[in-house]
């Protein structure tokens, strides 16, 4: 599932339950750069199959990004990045629980896949 996350606003619940689980905070710990799952099931000792529910509950929580690899050969890779600088949770004037997140600034290969993306929506 590729998702683009610069206009996703993440459920609260969604980023708790994230950040409230430990095998989740292993693997922010682990993507200092994009790494496929293989690779991170390797560094982190997590199952393959329970890192991609794990890699499913953080991209739902809009931490973590899929970023789809291209290759020459046609057989295309996933990889995964950190997709946040800070987490932000605070109490609004109506006492309501209010999540933001800051991310790293976007690099011009993915300026022009999100402009692509428009395009492609628009044909």
């Amino acid at each position: 599932m590729v998702r683009d996350l610069a206009d996703d606003a993440p459920e609260l619940q969604d980023v708790l339950a994230a950040l409230d689980d430990p095998a989740c905070r292993r693997i922010i710990m682990e993507l200092n750069d994009p790494q496929t799952a293989r690779e991170l099931a390797e560094k982190t000792d997590i199952p393959l199959s329970t890192l991609y529910r794990k890699l499913d509950l953080l991209t739902a929580a809009s931490l973590v990004r899929e970023l789809t690899e291209i290759r020459e050969d046609g057989h295309h890779t996933s990889r995964y990045q950190l997709a946040v600088e800070s987490v932000n949770i605070a109490l609004t004037d109506d006492c309501e629980f209010d999540v933001t997140i800051e991310r790293p600034p976007r690099t011009t290969d993915e300026r022009l896949e999100r402009l692509w993306s428009e395009v492609r929506k628009e044909t």
